[in-house]
């Protein structure tokens, strides 16, 4: 498939648009209407392609930049090229696969965690959140815990809803991982009862972070 250019790739996705898959991603804020199983499908036949990656991505089309990350190799992008990406990334799920798929597994990540941290624009800032959410969980030392949970205090209550959640997700993670800041975490929830009545499907955990840190430690516990 090394022959695959950009135009194929773009009319193939434009051949799998359904506009009830669309009315659906519409309601969480994206705007294509590509099943992903069959846009995962793609990126397993095409197999790690980098330089097809930004070529994709340069397109603005959001079922295109998703295939981008898929198909492209992390480390290969620099510092200031995740940056813009992350800026252009409007779409809720680019943004989520970006800084998940990507900026994860970057050389850069701590770097852009600490610039993107205090962004003033919220859905950037929450890429910060996030990757800070994943420090809890997989390298904490150093991170300022009880300066995290006096931020989230603050500041969760009223910040957007992006950023909002991001900084749940963290409250969240320190509950769970980190029993010495557990009760606090707890109360922190209980009292600001964000994402309390969030709808959750059968099966599926609450994001309230309460649920969410009782439900996990349990399973830890068993």
């Amino acid at each position: 498939m090394a022959d695959t250019t950009v135009e194929e790739l773009v009319a193939e996705l434009a051949e799998l648009e359904d506009p009830k898959v669309r009315a659906v991603n519409e309601r969480h804020g994206d705007d294509h209407g590509v099943n992903l199983t069959k846009l995962r499908a793609i990126a397993k036949r095409l197999k790690t392609q980098h330089d097809l990656a930004p070529q994709l991505w340069a397109t603005g089309d959001t079922a295109a930049k998703l295939l981008a990350v898929l198909i492209c190799r992390p480390k290969s992008f620099d510092r200031d090229e995740l940056d813009a990406m992350l800026r252009q990334a409007r779409s809720p799920k680019v943004h989520d696969w970006l800084v998940s798929y990507v900026v994860k597994k970057s050389p850069h990540a701590e770097d852009l965690r600490l610039s993107w941290f205090d962004d003033p624009d919220p859905a950037v800032a929450s890429a910060g959140w996030a990757l800070t959410s994943d420090r809890v969980v997989k390298k904490p030392d150093g991170l300022d815990l009880v300066g995290l949970l006096d931020t989230i205090e603050a500041e969760m209550k009223d910040a957007p809803e992006r950023l909002q959640w991001a900084m749940n997700t963290c409250l969240a993670q320190i509950g769970i991982e980190h029993s010495e800041h557990r009760a606090r975490a707890l109360d922190i929830g209980e009292r600001l009862q964000v994402l309390k009545d969030y709808p959750t499907s059968r099966g599926c955990t609450s994001p309230f972070a309460p649920i969410w840190i009782t439900e996990m430690v349990s399973r830890e516990e068993n």
